[in-house]
């Protein structure tokens, strides 16, 4: 057996590696999207649907922290620094202590939870306290729900080591589970339930369970299957530890706006959070898809290069990453943006969910449209600084744009209501991803490589070949609203079709071509 996680990095690595996370987070996100039609379909916009997208979101909120955020950008480095010396038992021992201490504290974390679910659904959902049983449903749900952190973030922690060796597809197939148990939950056992929302809480916790479940044999594949033990003494423990807490704070900013949106929209007329979560999902599919795909990818990448000291190709892979996220992004801001009422129409506008409720998530879905830019910049922007176990830098910076947001909540909440919010966490993510841009040029960190200019060029004549599509194909809302769902269906087939040829088209007649699209030669 090697001794050393197996890696691959060559020339087609960085391109190759990402098409297989996003093909394989796409399907993800199909069948979240399908999902999210169901249960739009059956319980609306109303208060329970309120109830169960807060008792979900807590967790998740936390897993992004625990299981794709903080603890995947802490661990990561300090596996490759493990990983480069070739002892094999030493990288045993460190993956059975760090894994014995997570699970640990996450043990504890869902205990404290259990027991305090009445409070924070209370801390969370503030607007709840006036419904006394929209609260009690929120708090019955979370004490279902809240386990899923600790089954998501061991699944986490799990796929940090089949990243490293370079097998992404699992871990980034991993989340269909979650969608498959959550329709299953919603078409067979809501039906059989007194209160229906119940089982999209059982379907939650369904899901961690078998997330994990697949990820083991894996892990077991790579010998690293390990007897977990409690390790908080080992020096690689405290060093994933003391970089994970800052982590947890850089790497999340935006999901902690959002967080932020949610407690804020509990205060505002009911509907109000169902509207922001079914534009957040809208918004979080190219976001998913495409910027964590790349950064998971370029993650383990770049903590090699930092250990190897090689600053070139360090420099080479973030500046290949943000072209990538700049060609990707814009034509998908520009669609979420434009498209906003038609795609929410297309998906949502069934069952329970009416016409005022497609228009109101569509105004908050065309804000979160204006950062989705931002937002991709800072996956890929932020692994810059935790490849280097510099975690302190983008602490200060989430900071400073968490201050903004709620600067910018203040200002445009009263105005706008829910899309005065969707508005402010937009802003704070452009500033976010500015100043973490700001900061590796500035240390020469990254540079950017030639080419730029003309990557700009091209990027403006496809985004005005794909606008001159939209709008050449483009109906009034009302007769999106008065569609059946094939007419939908195929009138928005057609408008993404011809404006991703036209995109396309622009972009190779403008000199695009797939050598551009290559990770660097040194990766």
């Amino acid at each position: 057996m090697s001794s050393t996680l197996p890696q691959k990095h060559t020339s087609k690595g960085l391109l190759g590696s990402s098409l297989i996370v996003a093909s394989m987070t796409m399907l993800s996100r199909v069948l979240g999207l399908v999902r999210d039609i169901v249960i739009a379909s059956m319980f609306g916009a109303g208060s329970h649907a309120d109830a169960f997208f807060v008792a979900f979101k807590i967790p998740n909120f936390l897993r992004r922290l625990f299981a794709e955020g903080a603890f995947n950008q802490a661990f990561v480095p300090v596996l490759a620094d493990i990983s480069q010396q070739g002892d094999r038992q030493l990288l045993k021992a460190m993956v059975s202590k760090v894994s014995g201490s997570l699970l640990l504290v996450l043990s504890a974390i869902t205990v404290v939870a259990l027991v305090a679910a009445p409070v924070l659904a209370l801390v969370f959902a503030p607007g709840f306290a006036d419904d006394g049983d929209k609260l009690g449903l929120t708090a019955d749900m979370l004490r279902i729900t809240f386990p899923y952190l600790l089954l998501i973030s061991m699944t986490g922690f799990l796929g940090s080591l089949l990243n490293h060796a370079q097998r992404f597809a699992i871990p980034a197939l991993t989340p269909v589970l979650l969608n498959l148990s959550l329709i299953t939950a919603a078409l067979w056992l809501a039906p059989q339930m007194r209160v229906p929302v119940m089982a999209l809480a059982w379907g939650v916790l369904a899901a961690g369970i078998l997330q994990l479940a697949l990820q083991l044999p894996f892990v077991a594949r790579l010998g690293l299957l390990v007897k977990p033990q409690i390790g908080f003494s080992d020096a690689r423990v405290k060093q994933v530890m003391r970089l994970m807490l800052p982590a947890m704070f850089g790497v999340s900013v935006a999901q902690i706006n959002l967080l932020l949106d949610t407690v804020l929209a509990s205060l505002l007329q009911a509907g109000s959070v169902s509207w922001l979560y079914y534009s957040d999902r809208l918004m979080e599919l190219p976001l998913g898809v495409f910027g964590i795909a790349i950064a998971t990818v370029i993650l383990p990448g770049l903590s090699q290069r930092h250990a190897s000291k090689s600053q070139q190709a360090f420099s080479l892979t973030l500046d290949w990453a943000l072209r990538m996220v700049l060609i990707i992004g814009v034509p998908a801001a520009i669609a979420l943006g434009v498209l906003a009422e038609p795609l929410i129409a297309t998906l949502f506008h069934y069952g329970a969910m009416g016409d005022r409720d497609v228009l109101f998530s569509a105004a908050s879905l065309r804000a979160y449209a204006f950062g989705l830019l931002a937002f991709m910049l800072v996956k890929v922007l932020a692994p810059g600084y935790f490849a280097r176990q510099d975690m302190k830098t983008p602490v200060r910076i989430g900071i400073w744009a968490m201050a903004a947001n709620m600067v910018f909540n203040l200002l445009l909440v009263w105005e706008f209501d829910h899309v005065g919010l969707a508005m402010a966490t937009a802003l704070s993510a452009c500033l976010n991803a500015g100043w973490l841009a700001l900061g590796l040029y500035r240390q020469k960190i990254w540079y950017p490589a030639p080419g730029w200019w003309a990557l700009g060029g091209r990027l403006l004549a496809a985004s005005l070949a794909l606008v001159a599509v939209i709008f050449l194909t483009y109906q009034p809302v009302q007769v999106w609203l008065d569609w059946g769902l094939w007419q939908r269906i195929g009138h928005l087939s057609l408008i993404v079709i011809c404006g991703a040829l036209a995109y396309l088209a622009a972009l190779l007649l403008t000199g695009l071509r797939l050598r551009h699209l290559r990770g660097p030669k040194e990766a």
